[in-house]
């Protein structure tokens, strides 16, 4: 059965054919030794990484088929690794990321970015794209949010749900400018914002689009800038002094913005203002891209000779999805741990703080929390492992910010004797 999954015309068909053999568990990784003679990868392709849990591995020409299974594995070993070090994470890895030490190293320099970039762990999101119109006599915009929302949003936020909740607004600004004036380039006949003047752009556009005092999540914002007639067309430039192709930058733990050119519309003969729809499928492969890099979805380059699958209509493969449950199971027991430890740095200072019943059971929920996270980490069980590092999240905070813990820190030593007393006498005669 493997062997006709495996003869399709593609690749791609044959992962959805193995995919639909057998499913793959979470956090689980299969990996098929495919021969030279297969058709199934290009030339210079040795290792194709799926959507799903797998990946293929051609067997190299230098392989052959006397030789024995010890020298077979030999031979696979570093390509099995560099799969590894793609898709999965080892015992080692686990133990460096809880590792009270950052080592800059080149090997993990890029995570260490990427962990910079992303949002912190959070049990939601709130998510809200803005259309800018700085000058509605120009243009009249129209766009079809919902319908984008749920062709190419939802189907990643359905994929991210055991990860956090996430809520979807959106709102139109008028008169809405930028902060920096972009400058003219008279040698391409356009106006330029340059990678130096981007962070100036922010602050401004920051102060219309109003805040959800609601909710204490964080928000991801998305903006879409439609230039006006004046100022059109309008390109991002890199550090290079190149057009940006995708015209959009990103702002770390902030969101993005995307800059939407409409000169072509604006013609001597044309009656203001001018209706114009707004090409959706271009701007939400934009704003689905960067919603990946704020949520921490690591998009390294491949080794050489590695062929990775583009991502599907659902924004994200089945592995990127658990390394990303496995980054944010880390990072949930690395920060319970710290505030457990802060506690219990903070009670051993202040020797008049009451410490009651309440907190001393959530501080033993979190520990044990904690234990059942790291061990179901190592096994492998990521649902398991991050259902456990959410709740010792929530136990080690109910914990540090107990207003009980406030209400004899201000009190004289000598009242605080007294109440300590009378709390105890109470609490024997209730016993009794």
């Amino acid at each position: 059965m493997e062997e006709d999954a495996l003869n399709q015309p593609t690749a791609a068909e044959a992962d959805l054919s193995l995919h639909t053999l057998s499913e793959s568990p979470c956090g689980s990784l299969v990996v098929y030794v495919i021969p030279e003679s297969s058709s199934l990868l290009p030339e210079d392709v040795d290792v194709y990484v799926g959507q799903r849990r797998t990946a293929l591995l051609r067997i190299g020409a230098q392989t052959r088929v006397g030789r024995t299974l010890e020298q077979l594995l030999s031979h696979l070993e570093p390509r099995v690794k560099q799969v590894l070090q793609v898709m999965s994470f080892s015992h080692t890895d686990i133990t460096a990321a809880l590792s009270d030490r950052v080592r800059l190293s080149p090997g993990n320099k890029e995570s260490i970015a990427d962990s910079m970039r992303a949002f912190k762990s959070s049990p939601g999101y709130e998510i809200t794209f803005s259309l800018l119109n700085p000058d509605p006599k120009s243009h009249r915009l129209h766009w079809d949010i919902e319908g984008a929302v749920q062709t190419y949003i939802q189907p990643l936020l359905r994929k991210l749900a055991p990860l956090a909740n996430f809520s979807i607004d959106s709102q139109t600004l008028y008169y809405a400018m930028l902060g920096v004036n972009p400058r003219f380039d008279s040698s391409r006949s356009a106006y330029t914002l340059n990678s130096d003047s981007l962070a100036h752009v922010i602050n401004p556009v920051e102060a219309r689009l109003g805040s959800n005092a609601a909710s204490s999540n964080p928000v991801l914002n998305f903006l879409l800038y439609v230039p006006d007639a004046h100022h059109s067309p309008l390109h991002i430039n890199d550090h290079k002094k190149q057009e940006v192709p995708s015209n959009a930058f990103h702002s770390p733990r902030w969101g993005g913005i995307m800059v939407y050119n409409v000169n072509d519309f604006y013609g001597p003969e044309a009656a203001f203002p001018v209706d114009i729809n707004i090409d959706m499928a271009k701007v939400m492969g934009v704003f689905l891209a960067q919603l990946r890099l704020l949520l921490g979805v690591q998009s390294s380059a491949p080794p050489p000779r590695f062929l990775v699958a583009p991502c599907s209509s659902a924004g994200i493969a089945d592995w990127e999805l658990d390394r990303l449950m496995w980054s944010r199971s880390v990072e949930n027991i690395a920060t319970a741990t710290t505030t457990i430890t802060s506690l219990a740095q903070l009670l051993d200072q202040i020797g008049n703080i009451v410490i009651n019943d309440n907190i001393a059971q959530q501080v033993s929920s979190a520990v044990t929390s904690l234990q059942l996270a790291v061990a179901e980490l190592e096994s492998g069980n990521l649902r398991f492992a991050l259902q456990y590092s959410k709740e010792a999240i929530l136990a080690s905070e109910r914990a540090f910010f107990d207003p009980s813990l406030l209400h004899l820190l201000y009190f004289p030593d000598d009242q605080n004797c007294n109440l300590c007393f009378c709390s105890l006498v109470q609490k024997k005669m209730r016993l009794t």
